[in-house]
This record gives C-alpha cells, sequence and structure tokens, in this order.
C-alpha cells in the first residue's frame, strides 16, 4: 500500500478504483484530471469506472457479505471498525491537508472534520454494541414473539464534493458496524480523501471485498450502482434534482433509499436577540466550508426593528473575514471546488443584481485570482419571491430579508421548497420552541449555529431529504427488522377438513 504523505508538491499519484482489497484500473482504462480549486491545474489522474467496475466491486461485496464478513462474530467485526477509527486518528493531519488541498476547504476546518470522521467509527461501533437489539413481546403463556435486527447486504453509497472524507466515513461506519458490505461512489470533483480512505480500510486488513471504491461519473458509475439488482442498499448525500432522478431508477428494483439533499435554510433573528452572538452563528453558518454546506443559513431573516443595525454589523464581518490560501491556519474562506461550480455561483450573483438585489461583497487578494474563489456576499433588499432566494446557490452567499411579526416570519421561512434546517434567535423561549415547532424542516437550532450531536436525527423534509441519520436512526436503513414467533405452549390451531 502507498504510504500516507502531505501534498507537499503540486500533483500527487494517481488514483485507482479499489475492488476486492486490490487498487486496481478501470476495465475500461479511462480516466479524468483531478483539477486544483487554487490554480485550475492538474493535480492527478483519477481511474474512471464503468457498469463493468461496479459489477466487480458488487460481486466482491456480494461474496464477502455471504462469506467470511458475513460470518465474522460480533467482536471481531467491531474491532475492525474501532481500528479504522485509531488509522485515521493517527494520520488525522496529512488527510485533512489532502481535503483541503483537494476541496479548498480551509486547513482549520478539515482538521475538526477529520477528527470528527475518526470518531464516527468509534461511535457507531459503541452504538451496535449498545443499540443494535430487537424486542420480546409475551402473549399470555402461549407465545413469545421476539425481534431481530440483521444486516441487510452490499450498501450502495453515493457522496458529494463538499466536506467529502467526513461524508464518507457517515455512512461508512454504520454500514460497516451493522454488518453490511460497501461499494462507494465518491463525488468526481474530489477524489483524494475517498482513495485515502480506501488505504487506511486496506491497512486495517478487512476482508477483501468488503469495502470498494469505484471513482467514476454519476451517467456511468453511479447510475450502474444504483440500478444494480444486488445493491438493495443506496445512500445519497447530495443535490435533489440528482437525488429524485437515482429514486427513479432505482425504484423497479424497490430499493432502500436514504437521501440527504438540498437546503435552504433560514436563519429568523427576533429584535430581543443576542446580536452579538447571533452576528457569530449567522456568518459562520453560511461562510464556513464556503459556503458549500447543506444546512447552511442561507436565508436570513431580520426583525425590521434591528435591521439595519445588523445589517451594517453583518457588512463589517463580511468585510473582515480572511479569503486566502486554505493551507494557511488563519484563512476562513477558501476557493470553490470547481470551476463549473464557480460559475454557477457567480451566475446566481449576476442574477441576484438583475432580480433588484443590492450586492455587497467581501475581497479576494489578487494573489488568488486563477483560483475559484468568490468573495462573501450579501444579496441585500432580496424578495422571497426571487430565484435566488428560493434555489440552492452552495456558496458564501445570504439573502437578507426583514418581517414584521412572527406569523409573517414563519411563513416566508416555510415559502421554499427544502426543509433541511433552520436557526431561530430570541431571548424569549417560549417563542423560541414555538417558531422552531412552526419551521417545516428536519433540523431546527434555537440560539446556537449548527451543532451536532451524533446520537441525534440527521435529515430533512420535503424536497431535502427522505430517511434519518446519526445515532440508532440509521439502523433503520442499514438494518432489516425480522420478527419471529415462538410457540410456547400447544395453543388452539382451526382445524380445518377434519
Amino acid at each position: 500500500m502507498t504510504q500516507f504523505q502531505a501534498p507537499a508538491q503540486k500533483k500527487l499519484k494517481n488514483i485507482s478504483l479499489y475492488i476486492n482489497g486490490k487498487f486496481v484500473d478501470a476495465e475500461g482504462k479511462e480516466t479524468f484530471e483531478n483539477l486544483s480549486p487554487f490554480t485550475n491545474e492538474k493535480i492527478n489522474v483519477v481511474a474512471s469506472g464503468d457498469s463493468s467496475d461496479i459489477d466487480k466491486a458488487v460481486a466482491a461485496a456480494k461474496k464477502a457479505f455471504q462469506g467470511e464478513w458475513g460470518q465474522l462474530k460480533l467482536d471481531e467485526r467491531l474491532n475492525y471498525v474501532y481500528k479504522i477509527g485509531d488509522l485515521i486518528e493517527a494520520h488525522s493531519e496529512e488527510i485533512a491537508m489532502l481535503e483541503s488541498y483537494d476541496t479548498g476547504l480551509p486547513i482549520s476546518q478539515t482538521r475538526k472534520m477529520i477528527a470528527r470522521s475518526a470518531k464516527n467509527f468509534r461511535f457507531y461501533a459503541d452504538m451496535v454494541k449498545s443499540h443494535l437489539y430487537g424486542e420480546a413481546y409475551q402473549v399470555d403463556d402461549e407465545f413469545i414473539n421476539y425481534s431481530v435486527r440483521k444486516p441487510v447486504g452490499v450498501a450502495g453509497l453515493i457522496t458529494p464534493w463538499n466536506a467529502p472524507f467526513m461524508l464518507e466515513t457517515w455512512k461508512i461506519a454504520p454500514a460497516l458496524a451493522t454488518g453490511n458490505t460497501v461499494v462507494l461512489k465518491p463525488a468526481e470533483w474530489s477524489p483524494l480523501s475517498a482513495n485515502r480512505i480506501a488505504e487506511v480500510i486496506d491497512k486495517a486488513g478487512l476482508p477483501d471485498g468488503v469495502f470498494n471504491v469505484v471513482h467514476g461519473y454519476g451517467e456511468t458509475a453511479g447510475a450502474a450502482l444504483v440500478k444494480h439488482p444486488d445493491v438493495p442498499l443506496i445512500s445519497f448525500t447530495g443535490e435533489t434534482t440528482t437525488g429524485s432522478e437515482i429514486m427513479k431508477n432505482g425504484a423497479d428494483a424497490l430499493k432502500r433509499f436514504s437521501m440527504e439533499l438540498g437546503g435552504k435554510s433560514p436563519i429568523i433573528i427576533f429584535d430581543d436577540a443576542d446580536m452579538e452572538r447571533a452576528l457569530d452563528a449567522c456568518t459562520w453558518g453560511v461562510f464556513s466550508f464556503n459556503g458549500e454546506r447543506c444546512t447552511a443559513n442561507s436565508r436570513v431573516y431580520l426583525h425590521e426593528d434591528i435591521a439595519d443595525k445588523f445589517i451594517e454589523q453583518l457588512k463589517q464581518r463580511v468585510d473582515n473575514i480572511r479569503v486566502g490560501d486554505p493551507m494557511e491556519p488563519n484563512t476562513q474562506v477558501g476557493p470553490l471546488v470547481h470551476r463549473d461550480h464557480y460559475d454557477n455561483v457567480k451566475g446566481y450573483i449576476e442574477l441576484a443584481e438583475k432580480e433588484g438585489c443590492e450586492v455587497y461583497s467581501g475581497h479576494v487578494p489578487e494573489a488568488f485570482n486563477k483560483g475559484n474563489y468568490v468573495a462573501p456576499t450579501l444579496l441585500l433588499n432580496a424578495d422571497n419571491r426571487m430565484r435566488v432566494v428560493q434555489e440552492e446557490i452552495f456558496g458564501p452567499v445570504i439573502a437578507v430579508m426583514t418581517f414584521k411579526d412572527e406569523d409573517e416570519v414563519i411563513e416566508l421561512a416555510n415559502d421554499v421548497r427544502y426543509g433541511l434546517a433552520g436557526y431561530v434567535w430570541t431571548k424569549d423561549i417560549k417563542r423560541g420552541h414555538r417558531v422552531a415547532q412552526a419551521i417545516d424542516a428536519g433540523m431546527l437550532w434555537v440560539n446556537s449555529q449548527n451543532v451536532r450531536d451524533l446520537r441525534t436525527p440527521f435529515g430533512g423534509s420535503k424536497h431535502s431529504g427522505i430517511g434519518r441519520e446519526g445515532g440508532f436512526y440509521a439502523f433503520e436503513f442499514y438494518t432489516e427488522t425480522q420478527i419471529i414467533h415462538v410457540s410456547v405452549k400447544d395453543h388452539h390451531i382451526p382445524q380445518f377438513g377434519k
């Protein structure tokens, strides 16, 4: 196995597929280039898999599920899961650097994400030990009925390019801990960390075929994984339209889907809120991760009595955000992951001006003009009917609006097709609970930024997703519940034909 190394040079070794315990070329020898978000120059070349590679990976995963992996004792299986977490922790700095180098995310943020990734494996190993249990039902003195949870089979995991390593582990950890095998199709814009997780798992010594990675495009490798008859589970994190297409492609096989999709989350700030803390949460919530986060508070609703003051302070924050090289520890916003995405975000900013917004932006230093940098941007005088308010931009851009009262802001906040997250700021705790419960979203934070508790459910409503990840909620997706009825007495059986 190739040793871990920091990205000291502009070009890294080329990336292969990982199938049945081996790093291999794609069957068709196809490749694609991985580009730097700093310079848009080639970092390396990645093997591009298609349906034939998916077939090989699924066959290996199915064989492992029915064979060695499926026959392991629970403690043996979980020891592998713990070991993966230990290896990630041991190489956390190298992985964090690769993540920043590949995606443009600031190193100060990727370090935290990689630490979280190691915890994902330990957390789910612990959860399987403590919470993966069935139930028993006694029926008088005649029956004991009990349930057991069983792994389903081969899990197809399709992951995005924002925070890729952490989101890959967020799916891999519960899949393996519950006894499934995995075929991972990572996003083609961020292949480095998916290759690293393959190297980590290879080093952990899991049986061949338990974990597989097929790089490639969604139209080829992704579609083949979704349609494959031997893959009963598809977990997808990404854009809503793509998620809808995936569900259509897998519908004939009645696959089980977990969908964590797009968001256009509101942050509602009442006139009695702690302004300084609300500013902290508002700016961090949309400008961290370069704005490329599904739970970003990309719509801010300000009570009209505090709007002018808050906007002025918001402008000052935007002016002071440190835009720069994500490998530097003091950088707060780096380049977007790919030029195509940069063009899309810039297109929305141009659209905002056409729709009547006042656009207020921070500054990108001249030294970074080759990169995919978009300065932190405020869309002032926005209106709920605008496309820039209704559609997910997925960049460091926030639309700013005002409201008069509680009923109005609830109606405005719910007037989008998305329902992933929401944030409410008020010192009136009754109002905080009331408004949070009135928002049509899967997750709400009151007087807080996006702080995650791994034990709690993660997911959205409306067009933001189906199902929940996190805690024992993941077991609903990654395990099958079987009920077994046992007669403990010669109970009455109707006698037909006697």
